[in-house]
């Protein structure tokens, strides 16, 4: 059974994990920085890994782990956004290490739980962070905790953090690690990079935030994006930076470019070349990928209903258990024929996900990517002069 798509651009199916070995083509870019992993954020697929498991402190991309917990709690509907926030004494910019980056809480303002969030993604407020750990746990240790626990349930089996702002060189990560909780954490909210990744400026405090005497002349300092690379690289539209000496350069980065995201976790950038490395292997390993790869989007299958034998019911529906999305070549899937193979016959009892068959789909270049085919539903046995009748139907068939 064969059936000829033509892609469009505009097919949509829900992100999911798909796991996939890494795809070989041209010779991928010579990067500076200790550790990199280049992925497709739709697929999971991984396009370039340097030193891919080493421990490197992630520095301010701690922070995207606080925000991740913060919007999960909004999800969850435990708070708003709008949550109006009195920032703690603990939290104050005065009350921060030296060389921590600010968002300026201070003494006499009011917050909300939004602004903490953009105050965490834009300036990289480590004062921001501590206010954020102490909106959702007693003590920023209580928060870590939190944090831990976080990324052992999402996987990161090689990573532990130390605090919620990434100060510390005993936060430790992987570019593996990171970039796959990246890729979740978009998944998870993809409107946070609009809403808090991709903006370029953060003002704080606004009159709103201070007492009513000091409103004529709030203090308002207007701070920039530490990702300079947003609106410099196609597509770029967050994540999230971080420095630190024990460190060097960090970044996690994503860019989209019509129905194609990739995401790239680089860390240990040299100290002595500044952001200008890590940007530069950023921008590499995303032009890269584009030059090379696509996301394509499969049509679904219609596998109709098979003809079952010796059950309750003649027949059984199909589907499918794994996402239609795979990363291929940027030169493959532009015609795409889809061929559905059964397992003739099926006899029953058949569970409820058997294997059914699968649909092997091709382009002119060869085949592309094969996904079982799975039974729906439940299908019986049938009674004794059922199974009999289709016995002898069968032995005849097969004459």
């Amino acid at each position: 059974m064969y059936k000829k798509f033509t892609v469009s651009f505009f097919l949509l199916f829900l992100l999911a994990v798909i796991p996939a070995a890494k795809i070989n083509s041209q010779t991928p870019p010579a990067i500076i920085s200790r550790a990199a992993v280049l992925m497709d954020a739709a697929t999971g697929t991984i396009l370039f890994t340097k030193n891919p498991d080493e421990q490197i402190p992630p520095a301010s991309l701690t922070k995207l782990m606080t925000i991740y917990i913060a919007l999960s709690e909004v999800k969850a509907g435990h708070i708003s956004l709008d949550h109006e926030i009195i920032p703690p004494r603990e939290s104050w910019a005065i009350n921060q290490p030296p060389r921590s980056s600010l968002m300026f809480l201070a003494d006499g303002q009011r917050t909300t739980l939004g602004e903490l969030l953009l105050g965490l993604a834009v300036p990289s407020g480590n004062d921001a962070a501590v206010a954020v750990a102490l909106c959702f746990a007693p003590t920023v240790k209580d928060f870590t905790e939190i944090m831990n626990l976080n990324a052992a349930a999402l996987g990161m089996s090689n990573t532990h953090f130390d605090e919620p702002s990434g100060i510390s060189e005993f936060n430790m990560t992987t570019a593996s690690d990171f970039a796959e909780f990246c890729r979740i954490y978009i998944q998870t909210f993809p409107e946070a990079l609009q809403d808090l990744h991709s903006v370029r400026e953060f003002a704080y405090p606004k009159a709103e935030n201070v007492a009513q005497v000091f409103r004529n002349r709030p203090g308002t300092i207007v701070q920039r994006n530490g990702n300079r690379l947003l609106g410099v690289l196609d597509g770029v539209d967050g994540l999230k930076t971080g420095y630190i000496d024990e460190a060097g350069y960090n970044i996690a980065l994503t860019a989209k470019r019509g129905d194609t995201r990739f995401l790239a976790v680089i860390l240990g950038a040299p100290v002595a070349g500044g952001d200008q490395i890590r940007n530069d292997d950023g921008k590499a390993l995303i032009n890269w990928a584009f030059d090379n790869f696509k996301t394509l989007y499969l049509p679904a299958p219609d596998p109709g209903t098979p003809r079952v034998w010796k059950g309750k019911t003649n027949n059984v529906s199909l589907t499918i258990n794994e996402p239609l999305e795979c990363t291929v070549p940027i030169d493959r899937g532009l015609d795409i024929y889809q061929k559905i193979e059964l397992n003739t016959p099926l006899i029953a009892p058949l569970e409820a996900g058997s294997k059914a068959g699968e649909v092997i789909y091709y382009d002119n270049a060869g085949e592309l990517r094969r996904i079982p085919l799975i039974t729906a539903e439940t299908i019986e046995q049938g009674g004794f002069f059922k199974r009999l009748f289709d016995s002898i139907r069968l032995f005849f068939s097969k004459k």
